[in-house]
């Protein structure tokens, strides 16, 4: 046996072509969160309803995700420089329609074409890092990616709320898909100079059956899962949901013959061989799920329960963004050395308990907590996300061969995203499930406060009845269409002077305030849960992860060693 690969001499380019792919990643990791902050902006100039805002989102998670697969398995043929600089450009082309988009329709189709080259253009990110660094320093690699990868969920918001508060040249929101033109030329540029060319060795051709199975099958799961909610989880969610299995199932079937009779299926089933890769990928989709749950439920906590804006929500993830950051850098390159899988088990025990500690800070402090009140819980829980995403790269990506480095990835990337949607549509569930359950109680609570003061305005005993059940009716409305328009019950006041008018909307803030702290710490024990399933499931990892090339590398010094005995 050879190790030709293995021998081949590390790329001397290679820390420069890190830091362009990691340019690329971070503009696709930017614009996942980027736009939710800019909706109001995007409403007020181009007339967009809430159900067309929606599909402006969901454009562009559908198409990224469903192309996936494809996208790094085209890379493993055709060559993965080639696919990441079509990837680019498409990109950099798609955010400047999207930019330019002058009516809603416009953009939602810009955002499918934007997601679409994505699609090409983030496989490829993990293909080049494994294809380009020697087993040695690739742990570092991944570590710098699973720091970006906190930075810009963190940093997303934050960026978005500057841009479209700057209005820069009085482009509005417009700004926050315009900057990835200037960057993504320069990525583009930088990429044909640094990037080196690498594709699978052996030949491979692209499997049209499976890629038609595979986008139907995450269609089928990912459209039900991003707009069930929002049409109150009817028949067809359910239905289609479950042919999405039946679909999977069949591309499984379909997977396993192609590869049988060509050795070229879309997806590389001997992957699923490897222990690292297997459980490792399993870990990832429940370890994604969560975190991308927390970030939506703890978002809408701040901006929506406790009043904040969205820098001030922004700034106040900073501790997580800089904890994640940190310790994905030196678990990566240090700690994953020393103490292997462990780092991951710490990691899923600091997660839980920043998280607890969240629940446990907003219990104690109540609707007046601070952001420096949150700040230990969110750096514990930071640092603990860091401990998991980048070493736990390097454990599912360790043992795959480099021929399926392109398919590989894109599985990573595809599970991401699938966990991603199901955490939106489970933690949303459970949240929104947990505001109405707690509405009721918490108007409750401030009635009494609320007829003491409408009491001493000198509004009679049966209009001070009337506003109370208008206040509950308004709120429990309000919170059950939670982002649509403003209820009917909502539009009536009894409110006799101004004086009586501020006591209702000061007992409406006290009680949303409530109510959201209620549902958060809900949602908190159920993420905690997921934290709990993922720490079992990173116990299935090996103890250290074993690379691939190392292995061949060993076992063809073996042989050599061996040769050169029965030589003597």
């Amino acid at each position: 046996m050879t190790a030709t690969r293995s021998a081949t001499p590390p790329d001397s380019r290679r820390k420069w072509a890190l830091i362009v792919v990691l340019l690329a990643a971070f503009m696709d990791l930017l614009d996942s969160t980027i736009v939710n902050v800019a909706i109001p902006s995007i409403q007020s100039d181009i007339g967009a309803s809430f159900a067309q805002v929606q599909w402006i989102i969901a454009a562009y998670l559908l198409s990224f995700a469903v192309l996936l697969v494809t996208g790094g398995r085209l890379g493993d043929i055709f060559g993965r420089r080639r696919l990441f600089l079509i990837g680019v450009t498409s990109f950099t082309l798609a955010s400047a329609l999207c930019g330019l988009a002058s009516n809603p329709e416009l953009l939602i189709a810009a955002r499918g074409l934007q997601g679409l080259a994505a699609a090409l253009m983030v496989p490829q990110v993990l293909s080049i890092v494994t294809a380009t660094f020697p087993p040695a320093e690739r742990g570092a690699a991944l570590g710098a990616f699973g720091g970006l990868a906190g930075l810009a969920t963190v940093g997303g918001p934050i960026l978005g709320a500057v841009l479209t508060d700057l209005d820069l040249f009085g482009w509005q929101w417009r700004t926050i898909f315009l900057i990835n033109v200037p960057v993504g030329i320069l990525t583009l540029v930088a990429a044909f100079v640094v990037v080196r060319e690498s594709r699978s060795e052996r030949p491979l051709r692209l499997d049209l059956v499976g890629v038609v199975l595979l986008a139907a099958g995450m269609l089928l799961l990912l459209v039900p899962l991003v707009e069930g909610r929002e049409r109150g989880w009817p028949a067809w969610t359910f239905i289609s949901m479950a042919l999405a299995v039946v679909v999977l199932l069949v591309l499984v079937r379909q997977q396993r013959a192609r590869s049988a009779r060509d050795g070229s299926p879309l997806i590389a089933m001997n992957l699923f061989r490897l222990r690292s890769f297997s459980a490792g990928l399993s870990a990832n989709l429940i370890f994604f799920t969560l975190v991308t749950g927390y970030f939506l439920i703890f978002t809408l906590y701040l901006q929506a329960g406790l009043g904040y804006s969205v820098l001030k929500a922004g700034l106040t993830g900073i501790p997580w963004s800089f904890g994640t950051s940190f310790a994905a850098a030196i678990s990566a390159t240090v700690l994953t050395k020393r103490l292997g899988r462990k780092v991951l088990v710490i990691g899923a025990v600091l997660l839980a308990a920043g998280f607890a500690g969240i629940g446990l800070t907003t219990e104690l402090a109540g609707t007046d907590v601070t952001p420096w009140q949150l700040l230990p819980a969110l750096l514990v829980g930071g640092i603990g996300m860091g401990m998991i995403v980048a070493p736990i790269l390097d454990f599912i990506l360790a043992e795959v061969p480099t021929d399926d480095a392109g398919s590989g990835s894109g599985l990573v990337n595809a599970v991401q995203q699938v966990g991603g949607a199901i955490g939106i549509a489970v933690i949303g569930v459970i949240f929104f499930s947990s505001l109405s359950h707690a509405a009721g109680p918490q108007v409750t609570a401030v009635a009494p406060e609320l007829r003491a003061q409408l009491q001493q305005e000198g509004v009679p005993a049966e209009t001070q009845d009337r506003i109370i059940a208008g206040v509950r009716q308004c709120f429990e409305d309000r919170i059950d269409n939670y982002g649509g328009p403003e209820p009917q019950s909502c539009r009536q006041s009894d409110a006799a002077s101004p004086a009586a008018a501020t006591a209702i909307g000061s007992a409406a803030n006290e009680a949303r305030g409530e109510t959201f702290t209620v549902a958060l710490r809900w949602s908190l024990g159920a993420i905690i849960a997921l934290v709990l399933v993922t720490l079992l499931l990173i116990t299935r990892l090996p103890r250290e992860a074993h690379n691939h090339e190392e292995a061949l590398l060993a076992e063809a010094d073996d042989d050599a060693a061996t040769g050169a005995i029965a030589t003597r």
